[in-house]
């Protein structure tokens, strides 16, 4: 019987966004191919240290229980080595528990061609091309940013924080920004206040967490003793009065956020340093730049923001 993947949350993952592959792509890129394929079989026991998206993957596959019938959450391994230079990488996921079980090794080709085959709704990636060229041909991608996040093992709680704007919705009203100014986007979104913006670039992602969310949301109804152990956050630089558009996107979706941060220019660290997600999503370097220090982060490159 075949795996139904389309029925299934599905993140993608290059091992660049799980492990810490700074040495092996250094000596990729120093001493070429060969003596890459030899670097990683001669150390192929060694085990990687932990990437920036570990503990978003770690929590997320932790969702699923152990019954068979009740695992939502695949996580699938897209790399850019072939099936040899990638056994570390199984090795070392195989060494922390994890239940990745599925890859695509595509020996130099780009890994987010085959997303749709997978199902994925999201491809982490340190490769920045890779990323780039995903985002372009309309697929949801997100290149991770090293950071000095220390995670909490013990804690089983998974917290996701997004920007809005470039991110769950499109970037037609930060377009407006850009190109007249905060006062006539104050105007401009203060006249549609009841009109739902566009999808942005992760908004399928958004919608699973959001799903996630609910089943534990409803096994807390069941079990009042039950912690919930996904929270999802909103941290925007849009204030009053442009946060009724947000409200009313939110609710046309059906999803409701268990933190929301309407900070009008006061830098998003202040505020992610206290919810510290496993993860944050933005569109602008600049707010990414800003925390990746502190939080584990990925820039989306779409939109207006990022025109080259």
């Amino acid at each position: 019987m075949p795996f139904l993947i389309e029925e299934k949350f599905v993140v993608a993952v290059a091992s660049s966004a799980l492990f810490n592959l700074e040495e092996s792509d250094r000596v990729f890129q120093e001493k070429g191919e060969e003596e890459y394929r030899k670097y990683q079989f001669a150390n192929e026991q060694a085990v990687l240290e932990p990437g920036v998206a570990f503990p978003l993957i770690k929590r997320l596959l932790m969702l699923n229980s152990h019954d068979p019938s009740d695992q939502p959450v695949e996580v699938v391994l897209l790399s850019r080595n072939d099936p040899e230079t990638g056994l570390r990488v199984f090795k070392s996921i195989e060494h922390y528990g994890l239940s990745i079980t599925r890859a695509a090794f595509v020996a130099g080709s780009n890994p987010f061609n085959y997303m749709e085959a997978f199902n994925a709704s999201l491809f982490l990636s340190a490769n920045l091309d890779d990323v780039r060229a995903a985002v372009s041909k309309g697929l949801p991608a997100a290149r991770v940013f090293p950071t000095e996040f220390v995670d909490n093992e013990e804690e089983l709680e998974l917290r996701i924080a997004f920007d809005f704007d470039g991110i769950i919705a499109d970037d037609s009203s930060e377009g407006i920004y850009q190109e007249l100014g905060m006062q006539r986007f104050h105007e401009n979104e203060r006249q549609k206040a009841s009109e739902v913006l566009p999808p942005g670039p992760l908004i399928k992602f958004f919608q699973e967490v959001a799903r996630l969310q609910r089943r534990e949301w409803e096994k807390k109804q069941q079990d009042t003793s039950y912690t919930p152990r996904v929270r999802i956050a909103i941290a925007t630089a849009r204030n009053a009065p442009a946060h009724e558009r947000v409200v009313t996107t939110l609710r046309s979706y059906g999803i409701r956020v268990d933190e929301a941060f309407f900070l009008g220019g006061i830098d998003k660290g202040r505020v992610l340093k206290v919810f510290r997600p496993h993860i944050f999503f933005d569109d602008q370097v600049g707010h990414i730049e800003g925390v990746s220090s502190i939080s584990p982060s990925a820039h989306v490159p779409f939109g207006v923001t990022n025109l080259e």
